[in-house]
């Protein structure tokens, strides 16, 4: 006996009313998307669970996937079966026998309201088969098998395997985002989180040759390759910035350089963003780590764009997201010892609390529109694809 059935539940998207019915059809279309390979698989989709027959395939593979696609809270392995009071005890001890541990709890689920047994008598019928045919001892609080039992319309599903799912809503509900992808730790993270609320991203990157090594470009590379676990195909727009950094040099004292900086940025990802149709822009910025992270500083950064500017790990330590950052597999990529251009051109004595009239003081100093669009015409694209 094997089981033949993954269940999938949503989780928070239960709660989410009108909109259910489109984010569990977005959310099969991304499971259909990323199983592609499995040609046999088999899906029912229903507004309380998804479920896909395995049809002889491996299963351990395809739960690894399924782990990694937002909108999913938890996954099953099941047996279906009818729903005949003396099968599902039949099919329950040949099941908890394939288990190992010593303690047992059954916990019946009744989604079907017409079947004549109620829970409670099902978990009794159940668990006294089992402890008549096995060595085993019920223990309700801390058991170390937990079978579970559901009656359906259409049959019974048996399990004793739960996996926890990424969580979050299914990839593309929440429109499309312009992401600031630096070579560092903190941007990858963002990325993730943002795909995890069902985000769409599309990336930006400033580089400034020579100063900065080519080396940036494949830890990039690296770094989508990771991310297209979670978005099957990442557009990234290398955007040249030489010349505006070199110009911020010439007309501003160095302690404004990274304001100055961080606003030509976000002016060229705002543009982009327009022009790509998407709704906001991102960072990997936190608070407070550098003098641009500081709140007077953000604000006079974001003074340059209406765009909603969305940073996913404002409020996590520098540990927590090292550790997010080795769970999605970046953490190794980001250390390489390549430096960005923030990395290369940052001054000795930066401003922390910057004063807006004298950031656009030196702003004015030059007509930084012309170069702005002269980096926005020579953007280079790289696509990222499973």
């Amino acid at each position: 006996m094997k089981y033949d059935h993954i269940m999938v539940r949503f989780g928070e998207l239960s709660t989410k009313g009108k909109n259910k019915k489109e984010f569990i059809r977005v959310l099969a279309r991304n499971i259909r998307n990323a199983l592609s390979s499995f040609s046999t698989l088999e899906y029912i989709v229903r507004l309380d669970h998804i479920y896909i027959k395995l049809n002889d395939n491996n299963p351990d593979e395809i739960i690894g996937i399924l782990q990694g696609i937002s909108g999913i809270h938890a996954l099953s392995l099941v047996l279906k079966t009818d729903d005949e009071i003396s099968n599902v005890k039949k099919v329950s001890l040949e099941l908890i026998k394939m288990e190992s541990g010593n303690t047992f709890k059954v916990h019946s689920k009744r989604a079907n309201k017409k079947y004549p047994i109620i829970s409670d008598q099902i978990n009794r019928e159940v668990a006294g088969d089992i402890l008549r045919n096995t060595n085993l001892k019920v223990d309700v609080h801390n058991p170390d098998i937990l079978l579970s039992i559901e009656m359906r319309e259409d049959g019974c599903y048996i399990f004793t395997k739960t996996y926890k799912g990424a969580g979050g809503y299914p990839l593309g509900v929440g429109g499309k985002i312009m992401h600031m992808l630096s070579g560092g730790i903190d941007s990858p993270v963002a990325a993730y989180l943002l795909m995890k609320r069902g985000l769409r991203i599309e990336c930006i990157h400033f580089a400034s040759p020579p100063y900065t090594n080519i080396g940036v470009i494949e830890k990039l590379k690296d770094i989508l390759a990771k991310l297209n676990t979670y978005q099957e195909s990442i557009r990234l727009n290398i955007i040249p910035f030489t010349k505006i950094q070199e110009k911020i040099y010439e007309v501003a004292d160095e302690s404004y350089a990274i304001t100055l900086m961080r606003r030509m940025m976000f002016r060229l990802a705002s543009e982009l963003a327009k022009r790509r149709n998407c709704l906001a822009c991102s960072s990997g910025e936190s608070v407070g780590q550098v003098a641009s992270q500081t709140l007077e500083s953000i604000n006079v950064i974001n003074a340059v764009t209406n765009l909603p500017i969305l940073r996913p790990v404002v409020t996590y330590d520098k540990i927590d997201i090292i550790e997010l950052a080795r769970k999605i597999d970046t953490y190794d990529i980001s250390i390489r010892p390549y430096e960005d251009c923030c990395t290369i051109f940052t001054p000795k004595n930066p401003k922390t609390k910057p004063s807006l009239e004298k950031v656009l003081e030196y702003e004015a100093k030059y007509d930084f529109d012309s170069l702005i669009k002269e980096a926005l015409d020579n953007i280079e694209i790289i696509y990222s694809k499973l």
